[in-house]
């Protein structure tokens, strides 16, 4: 008589053979490689379809000390926050002009009514200081490989298609922010707000930068299933905009529509569900005040959040809480979207003190903005980017680019090259099919 036997599995050798890859992941078309462990110099690669093959790898040794491209970097988001956001018109007497409000790019998504010789200077001196930084203090130091690595690069930045371009490195540039220089512009000599949007390199490739850290997860073949409903958490402060001036609560409205939305308003909130054994949102949201403490006055300053309580939340807040893990906090990857309100990056701070905290627990990607970013601006780059996402169609780096462009050629407003992809250049959102 037929019957079953109990089995047990033991070994499976044939692994990948019984899974498949997830359909959103492809190699990047360039990935540009920069260690940055040394005091005086930074060693770079670049390898990817987009550049030519050769004989031998394009590598090189520039000469140039990572302390000076972060420094370069921390002026470069200072100078968006002076010329950009905090931009005050006024008249030949320094006085401030009657009928504008007092800072119109930090109140105002929409750009297009704004004065434009008065944008096209602003820009200019953005796309001026971003591809001083990218062609010059980074790609034009000197070293053996580097005019032919430089050329490479640029070469491969303006091509015509986007590239999904992944910069492995613990050098943390904004990336988005840098320009081409205006002899690789196309079409050349075009030099109106719109011809200087599109030199940002946010605005012509997705971008996603590694941090120089790789977490021992399983392999994406290896995920778990999505869960049936696709689960959300909203990490807000409610005291941010009481009036209601921004679409704050139309992001609310979105993250629960068709979904199991978790809200945390308090820090004990969010250490209790640090400390459990699994989280299983797939968008993380935080939307709160971002500021910078250094522990010390040696100490290098620490990137911080606050929720409703207005105590303190940091990259070791979480690591403390994740030590005696055994595996990661979040199984299903999400996206954490760190929409902290006026949080600038000064010095060697930056998104990865925190981001990087949380791909260790086992995020997919952090998105969040290199500078100061406007209340206004915030909430309508969280409410695109959040009703893009869950539907579970797009990417986070297409999102992201996407975005970029959308702010851009719509509202000629650069803003949206201020937001960086901490890894999950190819994260989606799984449902359920």
């Amino acid at each position: 008589m037929a019957r079953d036997l109990p089995v047990r599995i033991t070994q499976d050798p044939s692994q990948g053979f019984t899974r498949r890859p997830a359909p959103s992941v492809r190699h990047p078309d360039l990935v540009l490689v920069l260690d940055a462990y040394a005091d005086d110099h930074v060693r770079a690669r670049v390898y990817g379809g987009a550049v030519p093959a050769a004989f031998a790898e394009y590598t090189a040794k520039l000469e140039v000390a990572p302390a000076a491209l972060r420094a370069s970097a921390a002026r470069l988001r200072a100078l968006w926050k002076r010329e950009l956001v905090a931009y005050e018109p006024v008249d030949d007497r320094g006085v401030p002009l009657p009928g504008r409000p007092r800072l119109p790019y930090a109140v105002r998504p929409d750009l297009t009514a704004e004065p434009e010789e008065e944008l096209r200077d602003i820009l200019d001196e953005l796309v001026e200081q971003g591809s001083y930084l990218l062609c010059e203090e980074l790609l034009g130091a000197g070293g053996p490989g580097a005019e032919r690595l430089r050329k490479v690069v640029l070469d491969a930045l303006a091509g015509p298609g986007p590239l999904r371009i992944r910069v492995d490195s613990n050098l943390f540039l904004p990336w988005p922010m840098l320009c081409l220089p205006a002899e690789q512009q196309d079409p050349p000599g075009k030099d109106g707000p719109e011809g200087l949007l599109a030199r940002f390199l946010g605005y012509r490739h997705q971008i996603e930068q590694t941090g120089g850290r790789h977490p021992a997860f399983p392999d994406e073949e290896e995920s778990a299933l999505p869960p049936p409903v696709p689960v959300v958490s909203l990490n807000h402060d409610k005291g941010i905009d009481p009036e209601g001036r921004t679409r704050a609560a139309e992001v609310a409205a979105a993250l629960a529509d068709g979904t199991v939305r978790i809200e945390r308003t308090r820090r004990h909130e969010l250490l209790t569900a640090l400390k459990s054994d699994r989280l299983d949102e797939q968008l993380v949201y935080f939307w709160c005040h971002g500021h910078f403490r250094s522990p010390d006055e040696s100490g290098s300053p620490l990137f911080v959040v606050q929720l409703s309580d207005h105590r303190d939340i940091d990259a070791h807040t979480l690591l403390a809480r994740r030590a005696a893990a055994s595996g990661p906090l979040f199984p299903y990857r999400p996206v954490v979207l760190l929409n902290a309100c006026y949080a600038g990056l000064p010095g060697s701070a930056d998104l990865t003190n925190l981001g990087g905290a949380l791909i260790r627990a086992g995020a997919g990607g952090v998105l969040g903005p290199q500078i100061e970013i406007p209340q206004m601006f915030a909430a309508e780059y969280a409410y695109a980017f959040v009703t893009r996402y869950l539907p579970g169609t797009l990417t986070a780096g297409e999102i992201a680019h996407g975005l970029a462009r959308y702010f851009a050629d719509t509202f000629r407003n650069p803003l949206g090259f201020t937001y960086a992809l901490h890894c999950g250049m190819d994260r989606r959102l799984e449902r359920v099919t």
